[in-house]
């Protein structure tokens, strides 16, 4: 099995629920960054945040990391639309994340603290555990390279 097929497969063993929620399924219709879904982004993020911690011989709780990252942003709105979330979505959109994945998942004390915390640094609050800090970084890397069309070789 390759890099790519364990971490597709890891994300799937800890996400599955998650992956194939109705809510979940409906995040593939609202975009992210470019022209990837909120879907694809969870998915990504989750992939190379489970890469990084490959990578870099970082000891995690996979399904905490996994689960964490695929509900990072389970914000449930399309933030591009004007009004009084676009301005503040970056600030917001972490708590409201954490509010739905709460309401709609078993998810434990990691978990919530990845969700809550993963928009560090513009959320002065860093993330506790070194999964939350992985999402962290992985959810930075890839926005930056949604937004550009740039492919991220471990995710293609």
């Amino acid at each position: 099995m390759t890099r790519k097929e364990y971490i597709e497969f890891t994300v799937n063993k800890y996400g599955n629920d998650i992956l194939s929620s109705k809510l979940m399924q409906a995040e593939k219709k609202h975009i992210q960054h470019g022209d990837t879904s909120i879907f694809e982004h969870s998915y990504n993020v989750a992939c190379l945040s489970l890469y990084l911690a490959l990578k870099f011989h970082i000891r995690v709780n996979k399904r905490n990391l996994v689960r964490g990252a695929l509900l990072h942003d389970y914000f449930m709105y399309d933030w591009h639309e004007t009004g009084r979330l676009q301005k503040m979505h970056g600030f917001t959109h972490a708590k409201c994340a954490l509010k739905n994945a709460s309401r709609d998942f078993e998810i434990d004390a990691v978990e919530k603290n990845i969700i809550v915390r993963h928009m560090f640094p513009l959320n002065v609050i860093p993330p506790k555990h070194k999964e939350g800090f992985l999402v962290c970084i992985a959810d930075k890397i890839s926005a930056v390279a949604e937004t550009f069309s740039w492919k991220i070789p471990v995710l293609n």
